[in-house]
Protein backbone atom coordinates (compact mmCIF):
# COMPACT_ATOMS: atom_id res chain seq x y z
CA UNK A 1 0.00 0.00 0.00
CA UNK A 2 1.11 3.88 -0.66
CA UNK A 3 1.05 6.69 1.63
CA UNK A 4 0.92 10.08 0.90
CA UNK A 5 1.39 10.10 -2.61
CA UNK A 6 -0.06 12.23 -5.36
CA UNK A 7 0.04 10.86 -8.82
CA UNK A 8 0.43 12.49 -12.27
CA UNK A 9 -3.50 11.72 -13.03
CA UNK A 10 -4.01 13.89 -9.74
CA UNK A 11 -5.77 11.15 -7.42
CA UNK A 12 -5.08 11.20 -3.94
CA UNK A 13 -5.04 7.86 -2.01
CA UNK A 14 -5.04 6.31 1.67
CA UNK A 15 -3.71 9.46 4.28
CA UNK A 16 -3.40 12.07 1.49
CA UNK A 17 -7.60 12.18 0.95
CA UNK A 18 -8.27 15.57 3.54
CA UNK A 19 -12.17 15.47 3.64
CA UNK A 20 -13.07 14.58 6.44
CA UNK A 21 -16.43 12.59 5.07
CA UNK A 22 -16.48 9.98 1.69
CA UNK A 23 -18.65 8.52 -0.81
CA UNK A 24 -16.65 5.76 -0.65
CA UNK A 25 -17.46 2.62 -3.49
CA UNK A 26 -16.27 -0.98 -1.95
CA UNK A 27 -13.44 -3.07 -4.23
CA UNK A 28 -16.97 -4.86 -6.13
CA UNK A 29 -18.21 -1.48 -7.62
CA UNK A 30 -21.33 -1.19 -4.58
CA UNK A 31 -21.78 2.10 -3.16
CA UNK A 32 -21.35 1.63 0.28
CA UNK A 33 -22.90 4.99 1.08
CA UNK A 34 -20.86 8.35 3.11
CA UNK A 35 -18.81 7.49 5.92
CA UNK A 36 -16.02 8.93 7.78
CA UNK A 37 -12.16 9.06 6.20
CA UNK A 38 -11.15 6.62 8.98
CA UNK A 39 -13.98 4.20 8.51
CA UNK A 40 -13.32 4.14 4.95
CA UNK A 41 -9.36 4.11 5.27
CA UNK A 42 -9.61 1.07 7.79
CA UNK A 43 -12.14 -0.56 5.44
CA UNK A 44 -9.47 -0.68 2.51
CA UNK A 45 -7.11 -1.80 5.03
CA UNK A 46 -8.94 -4.57 5.81
CA UNK A 47 -8.91 -6.04 2.60
CA UNK A 48 -5.48 -4.74 1.55
CA UNK A 49 -6.03 -2.13 -0.67
CA UNK A 50 -6.11 1.36 -1.24
CA UNK A 51 -8.39 4.37 -0.38
CA UNK A 52 -8.16 6.09 -3.72
CA UNK A 53 -9.79 9.28 -4.29
CA UNK A 54 -11.61 9.15 -7.89
CA UNK A 55 -14.16 12.51 -7.94
CA UNK A 56 -12.56 14.92 -5.64
CA UNK A 57 -14.96 17.97 -7.01
CA UNK A 58 -18.13 16.14 -5.28
CA UNK A 59 -19.19 16.76 -1.83
CA UNK A 60 -18.50 14.84 -0.81
CA UNK A 61 -15.59 13.55 -2.65
CA UNK A 62 -16.01 9.97 -4.06
CA UNK A 63 -13.53 6.99 -3.37
CA UNK A 64 -13.10 3.73 -4.26
CA UNK A 65 -11.15 1.09 -2.56
CA UNK A 66 -9.27 -0.26 -5.19
CA UNK A 67 -5.32 -1.25 -5.67
CA UNK A 68 -3.80 1.43 -6.74
CA UNK A 69 -1.27 0.18 -9.45
CA UNK A 70 -3.86 -1.92 -11.25
CA UNK A 71 -6.21 1.02 -11.17
CA UNK A 72 -3.24 3.55 -12.72
CA UNK A 73 -2.70 0.97 -15.45
CA UNK A 74 -5.79 0.35 -16.17
CA UNK A 75 -6.67 4.43 -17.24
CA UNK A 76 -3.27 4.35 -18.65
CA UNK A 77 -4.09 1.81 -21.23
CA UNK A 78 -7.93 3.33 -22.05
CA UNK A 79 -5.55 6.71 -22.57
CA UNK A 80 -3.00 4.65 -25.10
CA UNK A 81 -6.71 2.71 -26.88
CA UNK A 82 -8.62 6.20 -27.45
CA UNK A 83 -4.98 7.78 -28.64
CA UNK A 84 -4.93 4.93 -31.40
CA UNK A 85 -8.10 5.84 -32.94
CA UNK A 86 -7.22 9.09 -33.01
CA UNK A 87 -6.40 9.89 -36.74
CA UNK A 88 -3.52 12.35 -37.67
CA UNK A 89 -4.45 14.76 -40.93
CA UNK A 90 -1.02 14.92 -42.89
CA UNK A 91 -0.52 18.14 -45.42
CA UNK A 92 0.70 16.13 -49.18
CA UNK A 93 1.96 18.44 -51.55
CA UNK A 94 1.68 17.86 -55.40
CA UNK A 95 3.96 20.51 -57.57
CA UNK A 96 2.62 21.31 -61.10
CA UNK A 97 4.02 23.34 -63.56
CA UNK A 98 2.31 26.10 -65.78
CA UNK A 99 3.02 23.69 -68.96
CA UNK A 100 2.02 20.09 -67.74
CA UNK A 101 1.00 17.63 -69.87
CA UNK A 102 -2.57 15.96 -70.05
CA UNK A 103 -1.68 12.40 -68.91
CA UNK A 104 0.67 14.06 -66.24
CA UNK A 105 -2.14 16.20 -65.11
CA UNK A 106 -4.49 13.00 -64.93
CA UNK A 107 -1.92 11.27 -62.83
CA UNK A 108 -1.50 13.49 -60.64
CA UNK A 109 -5.02 14.58 -60.04
CA UNK A 110 -5.25 10.42 -59.46
CA UNK A 111 -2.73 11.45 -56.62
CA UNK A 112 -4.66 14.22 -54.88
CA UNK A 113 -7.73 12.38 -55.53
CA UNK A 114 -6.26 9.44 -53.21
CA UNK A 115 -4.90 11.91 -50.39
CA UNK A 116 -7.61 13.44 -50.35
CA UNK A 117 -10.07 10.00 -49.86
CA UNK A 118 -7.79 8.87 -47.35
CA UNK A 119 -8.57 12.16 -45.07
CA UNK A 120 -5.48 14.10 -45.69
CA UNK A 121 -5.17 17.66 -46.94
CA UNK A 122 -3.62 18.70 -50.04
CA UNK A 123 -0.71 21.68 -50.97
CA UNK A 124 -0.89 21.95 -54.85
CA UNK A 125 2.13 23.93 -55.93
CA UNK A 126 2.36 25.89 -59.03
CA UNK A 127 6.00 26.36 -59.63
CA UNK A 128 6.89 29.33 -62.53
CA UNK A 129 10.15 28.90 -64.50
CA UNK A 130 11.64 31.92 -66.34
CA UNK A 131 9.42 33.51 -68.60
CA UNK A 132 6.37 31.79 -67.44
CA UNK A 133 5.77 34.12 -64.19
CA UNK A 134 4.45 36.99 -66.73
CA UNK A 135 1.29 34.25 -67.82
CA UNK A 136 0.13 34.04 -64.64
CA UNK A 137 -3.14 33.62 -65.96
CA UNK A 138 -2.05 30.16 -67.57
CA UNK A 139 -1.77 28.99 -63.83
CA UNK A 140 -4.79 30.49 -62.22
CA UNK A 141 -6.33 28.71 -64.71
CA UNK A 142 -4.96 25.36 -64.12
CA UNK A 143 -5.65 25.79 -60.72
CA UNK A 144 -9.40 26.33 -60.75
CA UNK A 145 -9.52 23.34 -63.13
CA UNK A 146 -8.12 20.80 -60.77
CA UNK A 147 -10.74 22.80 -58.28
CA UNK A 148 -13.71 22.06 -60.81
CA UNK A 149 -12.31 18.73 -61.16
CA UNK A 150 -11.76 17.52 -57.48
CA UNK A 151 -15.02 19.31 -56.09
CA UNK A 152 -17.19 16.22 -55.07
CA UNK A 153 -14.11 15.18 -52.67
CA UNK A 154 -12.27 18.69 -51.78
CA UNK A 155 -12.38 21.88 -51.18
CA UNK A 156 -10.50 24.95 -51.53
CA UNK A 157 -8.75 26.47 -48.45
CA UNK A 158 -9.01 30.10 -49.37
CA UNK A 159 -7.67 31.30 -53.48
CA UNK A 160 -4.76 30.28 -54.88
CA UNK A 161 -2.17 32.87 -53.38
CA UNK A 162 1.53 33.54 -55.14
CA UNK A 163 4.70 33.98 -53.41
CA UNK A 164 7.70 34.32 -55.17
CA UNK A 165 8.18 32.07 -58.31
CA UNK A 166 4.95 29.74 -56.63
CA UNK A 167 0.99 29.74 -56.79
CA UNK A 168 -0.23 27.74 -53.84
CA UNK A 169 -3.75 26.76 -52.37
CA UNK A 170 -4.94 23.63 -49.89
CA UNK A 171 -7.55 21.25 -51.09
CA UNK A 172 -8.96 19.81 -47.61
CA UNK A 173 -11.30 16.36 -47.75
CA UNK A 174 -15.33 17.87 -48.10
CA UNK A 175 -16.37 15.35 -45.46
CA UNK A 176 -13.82 14.45 -42.93
CA UNK A 177 -14.32 11.13 -41.40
Amino acid sequence: MEDNQISAEKHRINRAITAQQVRLIDQDGETVGVVSIREALAMANDVGLDLVEIAAQAVPPVCKIANYGKLKYELQKKKSEAKKKQKVIEVKEVKFTPAIGEHDYQVKLNSITKFVKDGNKVKVTLRFRGRELSHQEIGVKLLSRLVDDTKEIAKCDGSPQLEGRQMMMVLSPATIK
